[in-house]
C-alpha cells in the first residue's frame, strides 16, 4: 500500500499525500527543520552576519522613521548631557554615603577620591533640575508664528536625558527616547512615551535621527559622548551639512573649562564666525528664550 507523503501548507503543517516511499514524512520534516528553510526576514542568525550590515543599517533607520512619522513627530528639540548627573535628592544621598565611608576609612585614597567625585556630582545635579524644567517648558509651549510645536527628544538613557524626558512627561506632552545597545545594559528612562521609545544598534543611525527633525540642540555638561555629539553638530553646521539651528550650551563656566574655544581661535584652528554657532545659558527659561529669539531673528 502506498505511503502517505507529507504536503506542506503555508503554516508548515504536514498534510497526507499518497506516495510509495515510507521515508517521505521523515525526509520532508528534516527539510522543514533545516536552518536553510527559515524565511530570510525571520532568520535572526542570517541577519546578524557581517555581510548583512547594510541591511541592518537600513532596518535601524526605517523602523524609527516609520514610528516617528506615524506618531506625527515632525519638529524636535534635542537635549544632550551626561548619564551621570542624577536627581538632586539622589545625589545628596550618594554624597552622604561616600562621605561616611571616607570618614570611616581615612587612609583609603580610593574612598577619599570617591567622596570628592560624589561632591562634584552633587553640585552638578542642579543641571538635572534645569533639564527637567526645560523639558516641561518645551512640553507646555505651543506653536508660534516663528516656531512650530516642538517635541523633546533625547538619547533615552538616565541622567540629563531622563530629566528632559521627565519634564516633558510632567507637562503632559509626548517625548522621544532613542536608546542604544551598549556592552553594559542601559535601560530606557521611565519618562519616555512608550510608543516613541526606540533602541538602535548603530550609533550613526541614532545620531542621524537625533538631528534629522531637530529645530534646536541643547547641550548640558557631559563627558565623551556629550562632547562627541557637540563637536559633530558644530562640524555639520560649520560645513553646511545641516540647516542652521540654534545650539545652546547650558553652564558657561563648565563649557569654557571643558573646551577652550578662545584657544582654538587664537591658534587659527577655528574662525570668529565659528564661535557664533552656539550660545551659553544658565537656566531653563534662558535656554528657551535663546531658541525663540534665534528663530525670530531668522525671519
Amino acid at each position: 500500500m502506498p505511503a502517505l507523503m507529507p504536503e506542506t501548507s503555508d503554516s508548515n503543517k504536514i498534510k497526507p499525500h499518497l506516495n510509495d516511499d515510507p521515508e517521505v514524512g521523515r525526509r520532508v520534516q528534516r527539510l522543514i527543520d533545516s536552518p536553510s528553510y527559515v524565511q530570510a526576514d525571520q532568520d535572526a542568525q542570517f541577519l546578524q552576519r557581517p555581510e548583512m550590515c547594510g541591511l541592518r543599517l537600513h532596518l535601524d533607520y526605517w523602523k524609527a522613521e516609520e514610528l516617528l512619522r506615524t506618531h506625527g513627530v515632525d519638529h524636535t528639540i534635542v537635549v544632550y548631557g551626561s548619564t551621570r548627573i542624577i536627581e538632586p535628592g539622589a545625589a545628596r544621598l550618594r554624597l552622604g554615603q561616600a562621605e561616611r565611608q571616607a570618614q570611616e576609612h581615612p587612609g583609603d585614597k580610593q574612598l577619599c577620591d570617591a567622596s570628592c567625585t560624589a561632591a562634584r556630582l552633587e553640585s552638578n545635579s542642579r543641571y538635572y533640575a534645569i533639564a527637567r524644567a526645560f523639558g516641561e517648558i518645551v512640553g507646555r509651549a505651543q506653536a508660534t508664528a516663528t516656531l512650530p510645536k516642538l517635541t523633546v527628544v533625547t538619547g533615552g538613557g538616565p541622567g540629563i536625558m531622563e530629566a528632559a524626558n521627565r519634564g516633558a512627561f510632567e507637562s503632559g506632552d509626548a517625548s522621544v527616547g532613542l536608546n542604544i545597545t551598549l556592552p553594559r545594559v542601559q535601560y530606557p528612562n521611565p519618562y519616555i512615551t512608550p510608543e516613541l521609545c526606540l533602541r538602535f544598534h548603530y550609533f550613526a543611525i541614532r545620531k542621524l535621527h537625533l538631528l534629522e527633525r531637530a529645530m534646536a540642540a541643547v547641550f548640558f555638561p557631559g563627558g565623551f559622548g556629550t562632547c562627541d555629539e557637540l563637536f559633530e553638530v558644530l562640524t555639520l553646521l560649520q560645513t553646511g551639512k545641516i540647516r542652521p539651528l540654534p545650539v545652546v550650551l547650558v553652564g558657561e563656566a563648565f563649557w569654557r573649562k571643558a573646551v577652550n574655544f578662545d584657544f582654538l581661535l587664537e591658534e587659527g584652528l577655528v574662525s570668529a564666525a565659528d564661535l557664533t554657532l552656539f550660545s551659553f545659558a544658565e537656566t531653563a527659561a534662558q535656554t528657551w528664550e535663546i531658541v525663540n529669539r534665534w528663530y525670530e531673528s531668522a525671519r
